[in-house]
């Protein structure tokens, strides 16, 4: 048996919908979350560049020790009764020492440029910037937030138009993963951001990039919920919120609408198109009104707005 200090990367290339039902199974046994990342773009690509997302890669974690072996047949077995109900890929497993797994993603996260002016970066590569760039230095550690996730992608491209002209708004971050849609929120001058994540990782992820980025004195991280939100007296002009369609429908239920201010926008990601209609219902029932959809391959994001009292 491998050494405690040894890791088992689990992988998959999958299709949208299916990358949803992997992600939800792999959450089960991965450690510090579910990587997800577009396959396929080049190096410095425009977003109308980058091919239609038909295929995502989905990577986990599992620390090796006396159960690993075990978690192992049992992904295999969910799997065998998953394809039952519809095809699944098979995984991919690969035995990585502590040093290399803590830096085996990182040859897959490349500079991104999306929207008019956001240039992602990687914080370990160096880019040549234009004057106008509005450039977000991100090193996600194992927090979920590259900006390679088209929902991630259409989510800072509906922030940039949202808040162009319009500085000084308060914004609220609900799974802020690594912090790059706090961050940018920041850097297009919101007053205020707070984000939460009920991951610690990603909340010291999220500290961490803004302090990096300089935005550290505007974006307050903490770990957290709606709950957290709604026992609280704050109110939002800008609610971002991308992690899963059926997590955003139970955030519905739990009153997700009286977190975004009369006249406030939300925006919702992490959601395939076949369930888009199931979220604006939800939405609408929360007191929004949706107003505009944008998709990429089969990934919608949701703009939805508070009608003034």
């Amino acid at each position: 048996m491998p050494e405690a200090s040894q890791w088992m990367e689990v992988s998959f290339e999958a299709d949208n919908e299916t990358t949803e039902v992997l992600v939800d199974l792999l959450h089960r046994y991965g450690h510090q979350g579910v990587v997800i990342e577009q396959a396929g773009f080049e190096i410095e690509t425009w977003e109308d560049e980058i091919p239609v997302p038909e295929t995502l890669k989905v990577r986990a974690y599992l620390p090796v020790n006396a159960r690993t072996q075990d978690i192992q047949q049992q992904l295999r077995d969910a799997l065998r009764y998953m394809r039952m109900i519809q095809p699944m890929p098979e995984p991919t497993f690969q035995l990585l020492d502590e040093e290399d797994w803590a830096e085996a993603w990182k040859k897959h996260y490349q500079p991104l440029r999306l929207g008019r002016r956001i240039y992602i970066r990687p914080r370990w590569i160096d880019v040549e910037a234009g004057a106008d760039d509005l450039v977000i230095s991100l090193d996600p550690g194992m927090a979920f937030g590259t900006g390679t996730h088209p929902s991630t992608q259409l989510c800072l491209v509906a922030l940039e138009e949202i808040m162009q002209g319009r500085p000084g708004l308060s914004v609220l971050d609900l799974g802020s993963g690594s912090g790059i849609l706090s961050i940018a929120a920041a850097r297009f001058q919101a007053t205020k951001v707070v984000a939460l994540d009920t991951d610690e990782i990603a909340v010291q992820a999220t500290l961490e990039n803004a302090r990096f980025n300089n935005v550290d004195s505007m974006i307050h991280a903490q770990q957290g919920s709606l709950e957290t939100v709604l026992h609280s007296a704050r109110r939002f002009d800008l609610a971002l919120v991308n992690i899963l369609a059926h997590v955003i429908i139970q955030m519905c239920d739990q009153g997700l609408g009286q977190v975004i201010r009369p006249g406030g926008i939300g925006v919702f990601g992490g959601i395939i198109e076949d369930q888009a209609d199931e979220v604006e219902t939800a939405l609408r029932h929360t007191g929004l009104e949706p107003y505009k959809r944008r998709l990429s391959g089969d990934w919608v994001v949701i703009e939805a707005q508070r009608p003034l009292d």
